[in-house]
């Protein structure tokens, strides 16, 4: 609802509803396509393969990755969509951490996570992945002083909003080789990209296209219709987000 200003439809009575539930596990297959992209290199090697040919197979190739499995996940954020990538590490054999507003013991107990103060995941993390919401708290939440906890080997990568992250400070880690990548579905004033970010090599981009399947942008569409449709038949919608202006009409 980042485009949505709520509060002036709540005054004038505009319902706004969302899409949420249908995507979250789109949204944890893209987070995990980028970490394996950006930990693999697998869009520099397609790259320099459609560019220069194959190789060769040499001992040390110039798109040396590195391991995941059995590696520690730090998941920031651990709602629907944290606890969906935090499913899929169960299958790599990963340590899990993860920070939230509040701890999740079911979850911890069905998902082998363990709770831990942002620094320490920071600190611990070889892999780090961002599933918050944006609100005025987790604005830039990772900014300068955050990335510099980071192990000079971890990987970003946030599926979140893009302001989350102070991206001028994560282009200057990722330039300085300060962190070792990152995989980025959002961005902090999109559409634009941060011109830095498009230079380099260690870090791969797509537009916002966590939700991006067949499947899944059609269960959206139909859950927008169903709210539409309950409105005008004077029906309070499945998804409402401002229930003053329901209350109120």
């Amino acid at each position: 609802m980042d485009n949505i200003d709520v509060e002036a439809a709540t005054e004038r009575k505009v319902l706004v509803t969302n899409t949420p539930e249908v995507l979250t596990e789109a949204t944890a297959d893209l987070a995990w396509a980028l970490l394996l992209a950006v930990a693999r290199r697998i869009v520099e090697a397609d790259q320099d393969l459609r560019r220069e040919g194959f190789p060769g197979w040499t001992f040390i190739p110039k798109h040396l990755g590195v391991d995941v499995h059995g590696k520690t996940l730090g998941i920031v954020g651990f709602g629907r969509i944290g606890q969906a990538v935090a499913r899929r590490a169960q299958g790599f054999g990963m340590r899990v951490l993860y920070f939230a507003r509040s701890r999740k013991p079911e979850a911890e107990r069905a998902l082998g996570a363990q709770f831990a103060p942002l620094e320490k995941l920071l600190q611990e993390s070889d892999f780090v992945v961002l599933c918050v919401p944006l609100t005025p708290e987790t604005r830039h939440l990772l900014s300068a002083r955050e990335l510099s906890l980071m192990k000079k080997e971890a990987i970003l990568v946030n599926v979140a909003r893009g302001p989350v992250v102070d991206e001028e400070a994560l282009v200057r880690a990722l330039r300085e080789r300060r962190i070792l990548g990152a995989g980025l579905d959002v961005f902090e004033r999109e559409p634009e990209v941060h011109p830095g970010l498009l230079a380099l090599r260690n870090v791969v981009l797509t537009p916002h296209i966590g939700s991006a399947t067949w499947a899944t942008r059609r269960k959206m569409a139909s859950l927008a219709v169903e709210n539409v449709l309950a409105a005008l038949q004077g029906k309070r919608p499945p998804t409402l987000v401002n229930p003053k202006a329901w209350e109120s009409s």
